[in-house]
């Protein structure tokens, strides 16, 4: 897994908590739509599918179980 700065990842929580209708039992929605963001620089649409930077995705979601 790739190591990227704990300013990003704080930078992405920050932004997942800051969803409208943000949800603890939809982590992983909410961690994929910040990657997304991250990434394509927009939010994806409903039947989005553009790929995501996977290993982001993993170390988001793992950093935001672990701080949570």
């Amino acid at each position: 897994m790739a190591d990227y700065p704990e300013s990003l990842i704080k930078s992405l929580l920050l932004k997942v908590k800051d969803y409208p209708r943000f949800s603890k039992e939809e982590i992983e929605k909410f961690c994929w739509m910040a990657v997304h963001e991250h990434k394509h620089g927009v939010l994806p649409s409903e039947y989005d599918v553009r790929e995501i930077d996977e290993d982001l995705f993993l170390e988001l979601l793992q950093s935001f179980k672990s701080k949570n």
